[in-house]
């Protein structure tokens, strides 16, 4: 995901529009078996983490896996690292795709987990530490483990699954293609085109053993802006001489925070993030320009054309005014993530049966950005939460350096995971 995430929970009172199914004492039975398995990958791929259109490493793991249990459809450097794989069922039946996605971010990892990345790389000219910092680490061993699960029991398995293995979910670099999108471009959902997605996200705010969900919108469009202010510089002590953009700069970060609170209905949800400021080389001299970049989240496309138009304004006015110039440039990443109502009607009951009623809320939308929105904007798709924060104890927040996945939300992620694709097959396939 492309921010940190605040969960907002409701009332732990489910709103169901179904009743629970069966239990799948099969599915139940090579989630034992096989957990042991799919946590030491989770804990070989947390260590070694690698950046978004750099998953080589992990890519050859998911292959290899994926190939050592048999399955004959398996296409590598799918969007430079993606892997899709295919798995036909023994009985007919519809298609549907699972995505797990594998990047992971610049962040330095302080936790005192045995198997805590201690990696470093170069990003964006800095040295930074790499790591694991929002859990897609877990997802990628929970898919992992659903495809063992479905392939152990491909012989009544009623249908198709295409697993998504997704690189580069929190952005390609700068100045690259990547993620969904070029999944897509390259053909991820064609022979077989799936009718429907499913996908899940770790949540430092849930318990293990805990699941949400949202109907509707739930999380938001992610847009990304950068920003060039453009002054003269001048010595430091003859600010006359000069057009200061640093001045120009704090202007503008004040003044883009009543788009949000003057521009808008105070009940339209959105979110103008300034990020970075980059500027000067020396603390005596007024430098020539100054970086500002940053993020907005909405789920109004109103909303979101509201935002871009004042942000073009206050940019104009402000410069002007200070006597220098701009240079915006705007970029709509992706579109808001929708769980269609009719799949997540059909899909609530088998998280209840995976994990208990009482364990299953309906969440708030929040401003989190997910890329698996392009695929859900392709075909019907369903979304949902997995806690992983280790009952009792505390869990820092995603895309921070403290953030931390307890190993049992991996059974949980591949029993509710598993239950969702087979109920769904099992129904879509009935008379």
């Amino acid at each position: 995901m492309r921010t940190p995430k605040a969960l907002f929970l409701l009332p732990l009172i489910l709103s169901l529009t179904g009743s629970a199914t069966a239990q799948h004492p099969n599915i139940d039975r090579e989630v034992e078996r096989l957990v042991s398995q799919i946590t030491e990958i989770r804990h070989q791929i947390h260590e070694h983490p690698e950046l978004g259109n750099r998953e080589v490493e992990t890519a050859a793991l998911v292959a290899d896996h994926l190939r050592a249990l048999g399955f004959d459809d398996v296409r590598t450097g799918v969007a430079h690292t993606g892997v899709v794989a295919v798995l036909r069922g023994g009985k007919p039946g519809p298609v549907v795709a699972v995505r797990a996605d594998m990047d992971a971010l610049p962040v330095t990892e302080n936790t005192d987990l045995s198997f805590r990345s201690t990696l470093r790389t170069t990003y964006l000219g800095q040295d930074v530490g790499i790591m694991h910092a929002c859990g897609h680490d877990v997802h990628t061993a929970v898919q992992l483990g659903v495809a063992s699960i479905l392939k152990s029991l491909q012989s009544e398995l009623p249908g198709t699954v295409v697993f998504l293995f997704q690189p580069a979910e929190e952005g390609p670099p700068p100045g690259e293609a990547g993620g969904a999108a070029l999944m897509l471009e390259e053909g991820a959902f064609s022979e077989p085109r799936p009718e429907a997605v499913f996908g899940l996200h770790a949540s430092a705010h849930l318990d293990v053993g805990q699941v949400v969900y949202t109907p509707g919108g739930a999380l938001a469009a992610v847009d990304h802006f950068r920003a060039t202010i453009h002054g003269r510089q001048s010595h430091g002590a003859a600010p006359h001489l000069g057009i200061d953009p640093v001045v120009m700069a704090a202007q503008a970060v004040s003044t883009l925070q009543t788009i949000r609170s003057r521009n808008l209905s105070p009940l339209a949800p959105s979110v103008v993030t300034v990020g970075m400021i980059r500027g000067g080389t020396r603390f005596n001299i007024i430098p020539g320009e100054v970086l500002l970049e940053g993020t907005v989240r909405t789920y109004d496309a109103e909303v979101q054309d509201t935002v871009e138009r004042r942000m073009w304004e206050i940019f104009d006015g402000v410069t002007r005014a200070g006597g220098g110039s701009f240079k915006l440039e705007y970029d709509r990443i992706t579109p808001v993530t929708i769980n269609d109502l009719t799949l997540t009607d059909r899909s609530v009951p088998s998280l209840v049966s995976a994990v208990g009623q009482t364990n299953v809320a309906i969440a708030e939308p929040w401003m989190a950005g997910e890329d698996f929105s392009l695929f859900a904007n392709e075909v019907p798709g369903f979304f949902y939460m997995l806690g992983t924060r280790a009952p009792g104890t505390t869990s820092g927040d995603h895309h921070s350096p403290t953030f931390r996945a307890d190993d049992g939300a991996v059974p949980v992620g591949m029993r509710s995971m598993a239950y969702t694709i087979w109920d769904y097959l099992t129904d879509a396939s009935a008379p």
